[in-house]
C-alpha cells in the first residue's frame, strides 16, 4: 500500500473499526474525483467515516439532513440583494466545501436532489447567471436506507450515474463491535482525530493517480465488461460510456493505493462491482434470476477474460 494512503487509513482507522475495504473504496473515489452512495441501515459507522476523512485532511467538511422540505437553495445556495450595494451577493449553500454529506438523499424531493446533478458532474454552481467554483478536491458522500423506504423518493438513473461508486459498510464482526464498545466508552473520541495530510497532499496524491499507466491490454478488458453489460439477456439497461470512463479512473486510483504506479487486471475487478452495479437495470428475466444488480454483474463478469486469464 502506498505509505500516504496507508498514512490516512490507519488515522480514520481510529475511528472506524474493520472496515478496511470501504476505507479504501472511499479514498480510491477521492483520489479520481468521484462521489460515493453508501446504502446500508442505520449505525453502521457512515457519518462517521465522512467526517473521519474530512478531519484527517484538513477539509471542510458539510453534513445535511435531506428532508422532503429541503429547498435547492438550502443546497447550492441563492443570491440576495446587498440593501449597501443594491448588487446581488452571492450566499453559500452547504455544497460549498471540500466533503459534503448528504444524509437520507432518497427522502430529498426530486427538485432538490436534481440540484446535486451540476455540483456532482462539473464541480460548479450556477445561480442567476454566475459560476461559482467548488473547491478542489470537492466530494460528494450521500446515504441511504435500503430497508425503509416510506417516504422515500427513488434517486433518477441520471443521478446514480453521477456516483463513481456505491458501496455498503455492512454489519462488524463479533471482535470488532467489542472494540467499538469499548471505544464509545471514551467520550468524544471520534472527534479527536488529528489531519495527517493537507488538502495540498491531496490533491498531489490526485495528480499521481491520474498518472497511473493503464495498457492497452486492460483497457480492452474494462470495455470488455462494459459491453458485456450491454449484451446480456439479464439486463434491461446496460453500463453507459460514464461507466467505462469511471471504472478506468477507479481502477487506476485503486492501483495506487495499493503502491503501484500500472493498472492489473485484478484492481479493475476489485472495482468493478463497486463501480458498475448502481449503473444496470435488470430485466425480468434478471430480476428473476439474480438477487440484486451486484450479483447480476458478478454472473456477466465471468463471460469476460481478463488479459492474465489469457496470457496463461
Amino acid at each position: 500500500m502506498n505509505q500516504k494512503v496507508k498514512l490516512l487509513t490507519d488515522n480514520i482507522e481510529k475511528v472506524i473499526v474493520g472496515k478496511t475495504d470501504s476505507v479504501l473504496k472511499i479514498i480510491t473515489a477521492m483520489l479520481c474525483g468521484g462521489h460515493v452512495l453508501i446504502e446500508d441501515v442505520p449505525g453502521v459507522g457512515k457519518t462517521q467515516l465522512v467526517s473521519a476523512l474530512a478531519r484527517s485532511v484538513d477539509g471542510k467538511y458539510n453534513r445535511i439532513q435531506l428532508t422532503p422540505d429541503v429547498m435547492p437553495s438550502d443546497i447550492v445556495g441563492f443570491s440576495m440583494i446587498d440593501q449597501k450595494t443594491h448588487e446581488l451577493e452571492y450566499k453559500e449553500g452547504v455544497a460549498m466545501c471540500n466533503f459534503l454529506l448528504a444524509d437520507e438523499i432518497n427522502r430529498a424531493s426530486p427538485k432538490s436532489q436534481s440540484s446535486l446533478l451540476e455540483v456532482m458532474e462539473e464541480h460548479q454552481i450556477s445561480i442567476d447567471g454566475k459560476t461559482h467554483e467548488l473547491p478542489l478536491p470537492f466530494m460528494v458522500l450521500a446515504t441511504q436506507n435500503p430497508v425503509e423506504t416510506y417516504g422515500t423518493y427513488h434517486l433518477p438513473e441520471a443521478q446514480m450515474d453521477r456516483f463513481l461508486m456505491k458501496i455498503s459498510m455492512g454489519y462488524p464482526s463479533y471482535d470488532d463491535e467489542l472494540d467499538i464498545m469499548s471505544r464509545a466508552e471514551r467520550s468524544g473520541f471520534a472527534k479527536n482525530i488529528q489531519p495527517v495530510m493537507t488538502l495540498e497532499n491531496v490533491r498531489e496524491l490526485m495528480g499521481y493517480a491520474e498518472n497511473v499507466t493503464v495498457e492497452l491490454s486492460v483497457r480492452k478488458y474494462i470495455l470488455s465488461l462494459v459491453t458485456a453489460t450491454r449484451n446480456s439477456d439479464y439486463v434491461k439497461l446496460g453500463v453507459s460510456p460514464r461507466g467505462s470512463i469511471a471504472l478506468l479512473k477507479a481502477s487506476k486510483a485503486y492501483a495506487f493505493v495499493q503502491g503501484r504506479g500500472f493498472v492489473m487486471p485484478d484492481d479493475v475487478k476489485a472495482v468493478m462491482p463497486d463501480v458498475l452495479a448502481h449503473r444496470l437495470m435488470l430485466s425480468p428475466k434478471g430480476k428473476s434470476a439474480f438477487e440484486n444488480e451486484r450479483k447480476a454483474l458478478e454472473n456477466i463478469a465471468l463471460t469476460v477474460k481478463s488479459p492474465d486469464a489469457i496470457e496463461k
